[in-house]
């Protein structure tokens, strides 16, 4: 093996040590280290046929399916830049993404043909569509060089993956953020950056070989796409499901594979917490949970404790510009159940105010990271990325500084307050929304909420809070605002509730503010 560390090690080392171990459950097909490093050679040299050279971008535009793993593990073999783009994406974005990276060759499935085929004449750069499933001829004739999945691989039959040319400086992939203020930025991360964050993650949720891992997040989102990566830097077994659209069939593959890491988001914990029988299902394998984003709500905690009694509780905090922050060691989260913990293993953080000055212990400002994970930048976005990588404290270093509002506790456990563009001035005082939402989704019956600032004359901006009750609950917005009362201080009682039967959601499940008013 090259001396030089590079993502696919993961599964070379694996396919090396475990070749006959199943590595892959997804739709009822099981897959061992040794197929999926096969298959991921044929593709990567039919890759290399078709033209792509190191550093080229290629776009796997599908869902959580066999054909996604093996695809981004023959980009890297490659030597080329895998981005994973959800498959609820729609045409004129697909065209952005394809155009922004200047991708050489897209990997698509059928069933996206409708979206896909509208590619036709609108992405120059595009040199090659590889189409795993049904081929629709007739649709893709205006598209360049379409071949199906089948003959990709007869094409790259070579048993060995292609001379590797990457250090671990290059880029391994690009991660489009959601784009929620305007249009999407690419994230660069670099093999060092996914090797140092798949290692530290791992370190600290104590992950091993005889692991079974729940991969139920997309792909295209970094949370879901590092269990993938973790599960094979380990040896792992990876359980590979589409959505959570239907919780009882993925908690029955839970029991049935035995799962014993169970990654969540607050949206799936919320549908958790509505459903009924859940004592029929044995979830005695789950060791761990965990949860990005921001702290669960206490209730959601006793809930997770309740249903998997045996597992421990990660509460972790990150973004894509660097993957992960912080976590909360499950020991410490009855302590302080809002934290989202302490910095992970190689990263540093500290907070500063608007003159970039340090601050102390309880202090609100914006949060700076710096350490291996931190991105190398925006994709083509230089004021963009000059805006977020900045010089840190050493010469000649640069660390990210998150836009996020955070403070540190006495003994350095981190507490996110909110995004820096999310803040809303009210009576003169500064609003978190997101302290608001916690109280709201603490209130019995509350399943999910959301809050924005609104125009208010005499406010300048009034709170309102977009509330989504659970199944058979009524409340009324009266007692609501009684509840909040108790629990926030006065200025932080949203002025107007909506009681609402969904809020709208990004492709990764968070809650789209966008489509509020």
């Amino acid at each position: 093996m090259n001396a030089v560390p590079q993502l696919h090690d993961f599964l070379l080392a694996s396919a090396a040590r475990l070749p006959n171990k199943v590595a892959l459950v997804c739709a009822k097909q099981r897959l061992t280290y040794r197929e999926i490093d096969r298959r991921s050679n044929q593709l990567a040299n039919a890759l290399v046929a078709r033209g792509v050279r190191r550093g080229d971008r290629v776009v796997v535009f599908a869902d959580n399916t066999i054909e996604t793993v093996v695809s981004f593990w023959a980009v890297l073999k490659a030597s080329a830049v895998v981005s994973i783009v959800n498959p609820l994406t729609k045409a004129d974005k697909l065209v952005y993404l394809l155009s922004d990276c200047r991708a050489l060759v897209l990997i698509t499935d059928g069933h996206l043909t409708p979206v896909f085929s509208e590619l036709a004449g609108k992405v120059p750069h595009l040199k090659s569509v590889i189409v795993s499933g049904k081929l629709d001829s007739e649709r893709t004739r205006g598209l360049p060089d379409v071949l199906s999945w089948e003959a990709a691989l007869a094409e790259g039959a070579a048993e060995a993956p292609p001379p590797r040319r990457n250090l671990d400086i290059d880029l391994a992939a690009i991660i489009y953020t959601s784009g929620s203020t305007g249009d999407p930025k690419g994230v660069m991360l670099t093999h060092r950056n996914m090797l140092t964050a798949a290692t530290s993650i791992s370190t600290y949720l104590e992950n091993v070989e005889d692991d079974v891992i729940l991969g139920v997040l997309p792909l295209a989102f970094d949370y879901g796409l590092y269990q993938l990566i973790m599960s094979f830097r380990m040896g792992a077994r990876l359980v590979l499901e589409r959505s959570f659209t239907y919780p009882a069939q993925v908690l029955s593959v839970v029991v049935e594979e035995k799962v014993t890491g169970f990654p969540g988001v607050p949206t799936i914990f919320a549908i958790l917490a509505e459903l009924k029988n859940l004592a029929k299902y044995d979830f005695s394998h789950i060791r761990y949970v965990t949860n990005t984003a921001a702290a669960l709500p206490v209730k959601h905690i006793l809930m997770l404790r309740d249903l998997f009694p045996g597992a421990k509780i990660f509460s972790m905090y990150g973004l894509t510009e660097c993957k992960r922050c912080t976590y909360l060691p499950p020991a410490d989260i009855d302590r302080k159940p809002t934290s989202v913990g302490i910095a992970i293993p190689n990263t540093e953080l500290w907070i500063v105010d608007e003159h970039d000055q340090k601050l102390g212990p309880n202090e609100v400002g914006q949060l700076v990271i710096r350490g291996a994970t931190v991105m190398k930048g925006y994709w083509e976005k230089p004021e963009s990325t000059a805006k977020k990588l900045r010089p840190g404290p050493l010469p000649g270093e640069q660390v990210l500084y998150t836009g996020d509002l955070c403070k540190l506790d006495e003994e350095g456990y981190l507490y996110f307050v909110g995004r820096m563009d999310d803040i809303i001035k009210s009576r003169g005082e500064k609003v978190a929304p997101k302290e608001v939402e916690n109280a709201l989704q603490n209130i019995e019956g509350v399943k999910e909420a959301a809050v924005i600032g609104v125009p208010d004359e005499l406010l300048g901006q009034a709170v309102k809070a977009f509330v989504v009750l659970e199944a058979g609950v009524t409340l009324s917005e009266k007692e609501l605002q009684k509840e909040c009362q108790k629990r926030l201080e006065t200025f932080m009682v949203p002025k107007h509730f909506a009681i609402v039967p969904e809020l709208p959601k990004t492709t990764t499940g968070k809650i789209k503010k966008t489509g509020l008013s």
